[in-house]
């Protein structure tokens, strides 16, 4: 700055002497208005190239310029440079926040103050039936026409959630979704979905769970109730008193059986995974479950002409790893079950088969009524029954599937079950063979 300034009093010295020499006093004023024109025009002339410079936005080539001009277009390129890069900083962060969102198992939908879609992730539009691109500024009531939503969006306050129905939803499979609102910004709103279907799913669960044990237990307790009050009012003589004492006592085993088969489940949700260094034996194995299942098949049959066939075999030496107390009722409940649905005369033939790949399995095949295909999917339920009126003439509890299938899973194996009207029923229990010892 000082260099300019003394370089214009030079310049405008010069010309005033120049001018005085060669014109006197007027000679002296027009050599110094001339450099200042000079002057001005030249910071016009670099103004201008500036002004150009800036408004193209060509931080990389400013122009070339000494003195003040030069100063000021270092100082405004490196205000530039700090500027653009701040800016490309909050881009980048705005789209690394943006991709953060779309990996979000939640849906997150942006409504202007219309109720309008400004922005949505892929898991709302997937939950919402929408496209994350052609719906953009679409009023979301047109693409939501759940009644429950439409409620829900057209109250002024917008307290806790609302489950609905999701786009996906069918009457083989069904999809709630919780919806719930914010407010943000200036009337804007956040539009917040979340898959609660397994939720939903195990809260069902629990309603029927805590119905069907309640169903199970009043039964016998109804019954036994009955007796109770038969014996204290009305005089019995020893028979009929032994027969109301020995009914009472079949219900009360019936009970004893449902809760142990309950805290067996329990056990199982809540226990550690089964160790892989404790061997079972499965000769001893089956000839418990052998011993079982023949007083079984002996008490239903006392009466009958011709009594069940049972057949049972297991290779000698071999051995699961495992715990044998949950190996014990997977089996036994499978075998049990065979004892009790196929009726006299039948044939039930339970073996242990070592696979070609080193996997051992086990398998119950029976020729009882067998069960239909609509079923076999439910079969593994809690308390699931085809026919509940023959299931309680049966006995059992309802359980004994569910148990089995708890059992396979801690101990990685599956449980596959094959049956046909009419044709009886297979159900087989399949081990890896990390837990077989040869």
């Amino acid at each position: 700055m000082f260099s300019r300034t003394l370089g214009l009093v030079f310049g405008m010295a010069v010309a005033s002497a120049t001018g005085f020499w060669l014109d006197g006093p007027q000679g002296l004023l027009a050599g110094a208005l001339i450099v200042c024109v000079y002057t001005l025009l030249k910071d016009l002339w670099k103004g201008q190239k500036l002004a150009n410079w800036l408004r193209h936005n060509n931080v990389q080539e400013p122009p070339e310029m000494g003195g003040i001009w030069g100063d000021l277009i270092d100082r405004m390129k490196r205000i530039l440079n700090e500027q653009r890069k701040q800016t490309k900083l909050e881009q980048q962060r705005l789209q690394d926040f943006l991709l953060a969102i779309q990996a979000s198992p939640n849906g997150v939908v942006l409504l202007d103050p219309e109720g309008r879609i400004e922005w949505c992730n892929q898991t709302a539009a997937l939950h919402l039936g929408m496209d994350a691109k052609r719906d953009l500024m679409q009023h979301v009531v047109h693409l939501v026409r759940d009644p429950v939503f439409k409620k829900y969006l057209s109250t002024d306050v917008h307290e806790g959630e609302v489950i609905i129905d999701g786009r996906n939803a069918s009457l083989q499979h069904t999809v709630k979704l919780s919806v719930q609102l914010h407010n943000y910004g200036e009337n804007r709103q956040l539009l917040l979905t979340r898959d609660v279907t397994a939720v939903a799913h195990a809260d069902a669960m629990r309603r029927d769970f805590v119905a069907n044990v309640s169903h199970e237990i009043r039964t016998p307790l109804t019954v036994m109730s009955g007796f109770i009050e038969t014996l204290q009012n009305l005089p019995l003589n020893e028979q009929e008193r032994e027969q109301y004492l020995g009914l009472m006592s079949t219900q009360a085993l019936r009970m004893q059986e449902l809760v142990n088969d309950l805290l067996i489940l329990s056990q199982l949700e809540g226990s550690s995974l089964p160790s892989s260094s404790d061997p079972v034996l499965l000769s001893n194995l089956m000839g418990a479950i052998e011993s079982e299942a023949r007083g079984l098949s002996a008490s239903q049959h006392v009466s009958a002409d011709e009594p069940q066939v049972l057949h049972f075999e297991a290779p000698e030496g071999v051995q699961i790893l495992g715990v044998a107390k949950e190996l014990h009722s997977a089996v036994s409940n499978l075998v049990n079950n065979a004892v009790r649905y196929t009726p006299a005369g039948g044939l039930i033939t339970a073996l242990w088969t070592v696979l070609p790949d080193q996997r051992i399995q086990f398998s119950v095949v029976d020729t009882g009524p067998g069960i239909a295909s609509e079923h076999l999917p439910r079969l593994t339920e809690r308390f699931y029954r085809v026919d509940r009126s023959r299931s309680r003439e049966s006995g059992g509890t309802g359980l004994g599937l569910s148990i089995a299938k708890h059992v396979m899973q801690r101990h990685g194996g599956e449980l596959k079950i094959e049956s046909e009207l009419g044709k009886g029923s297979r159900f087989v229990l399949v081990f890896p063979a990390s837990r077989v010892v040869l």
